[in-house]
């Protein structure tokens, strides 16, 4: 008796089809047949695919160096910020490889596409509740950690370097008025406290850490000036300054953008401001396309930044994260913003 025919569905064909498609891209990508890819395009290939190994067509053309490859990859919608299974992506995958023209083409694509649509740092509404939920939960004090109720870390004794770094910055004028947005252990107002300004705002919303503020002594210091609230809504009890350090918990690369608008206000002609640069602190990448994004908007108010590479890879032992729900720094350099006036600096 005769079996009848197996007839294979249209529709499991065509997905068969559509995967063998999208292995020849990654083959095609990897060797560098820029001619094979744009046909395989054309046909419709799937440049969103993963292979075995976890990879798009973008990241082995970048691994690989093959910039044309990259670029038309990219134009048919390969997602730029795609990750692998380790946490790379392209960009990732160029730069540690060295292949600066592929790693170009991805950094442009990134700042671009973060201009348009922020979808990595930037939050999707305004509405600050993150931040608000923050203000209301319990925090806890350690010797060598400030937590919030979720178990993340606010501020670690790690960044106490950092810290002083950024305090030598923004001090760096001489003795002046020097502003500092976000108080948290008291790492970078101690350090600021060692350069005698004239005066030193700090500005604080979490009402435990300003009575924390209160009872260490901070509100009774000669030369500082404690301002309790959201930046935001006391910024009509702010004057201008020589130096300014803005470092605050719970908010979004739009509160930072947002606090940039006033600068023209609060930074004297001359002044240097800084801020804590944990902008995607988890991937190497991403890291740099939000470095050379902020540089871009700051340059577009009128202020040059340099960024100054710090080491911290020897500051963070596994030891360090013990007890911490997040991991928000796993980068081997801190990149320390130093903003200041186009026209100082010409």
């Amino acid at each position: 008796m005769l079996k009848p025919r197996r007839v294979e569905g249209g529709k499991g064909k065509k997905e068969r089809k559509k995967g063998e498609m999208a292995e020849e891209v990654c083959e095609a990508a990897s060797k560098g047949d820029l001619e094979k890819v744009q046909s395989l395009i054309a046909s419709g290939a799937d440049v969103t695919y993963f292979n075995e190994d976890g990879l798009t067509p973008l990241m082995l053309a970048a691994k690989h160096g093959q910039a044309a490859i990259v670029k038309s990859l990219l134009e048919a919608g390969a997602p730029w910020n795609a990750l692998s299974p380790s946490n790379l992506s392209a960009g990732d995958f160029a730069m540690d490889a060295g292949h600066q023209d592929a790693f170009d083409i991805l950094l442009n694509t990134g700042i671009q596409a973060e201009l348009i649509l922020g979808t990595i740092a930037r939050k999707e509404n305004k509405t600050g509740d993150l931040d608000e939920n923050y203000l209301e939960d319990r925090v806890s004090f350690s010797e060598d950690k400030l937590m919030d109720a979720d178990s993340k870390a606010v501020m670690m004794a790690w960044e106490k370097p950092l810290m002083e770094a950024h305090a030598k910055a923004i001090c760096s004028r001489g003795r002046g008025h020097i502003l500092n947005i976000g108080f948290g252990m008291g790492l970078v107002d101690t350090a600021i406290q060692q350069y005698g300004p004239v005066t030193h705002t700090i500005v604080e919303a979490h009402p435990e850490v300003y009575e924390r503020m209160r009872a260490s002594g901070w509100t009774q210091k000669e030369n500082v000036k404690v301002v309790f609230g959201r930046w935001q809504d006391v910024l009509p009890q702010l004057e201008s300054y020589d130096g300014i350090f803005f470092d605050t918990y719970g908010e979004y690369y739009e509160d930072l953008r947002e606090f940039h608008q006033h600068l023209p206000t609060l930074l004297k002609a001359g002044g240097i401001y800084s801020f804590f640069n944990g902008l995607c602190g988890g991937n190497a990448f991403f890291h740099v396309v939000y470095c050379q994004l902020v540089s871009l908007e700051l340059e577009s108010l009128g202020y040059s930044t340099q960024l100054i590479p710090l080491p911290v890879k020897d500051c963070l032992g596994e030891k360090v994260w013990e007890g911490v729900k997040h991991k928000y720094w796993q980068l081997d350099t801190y990149y320390l913003p130093v903003c200041q006036s186009l026209e100082d600096t010409e």
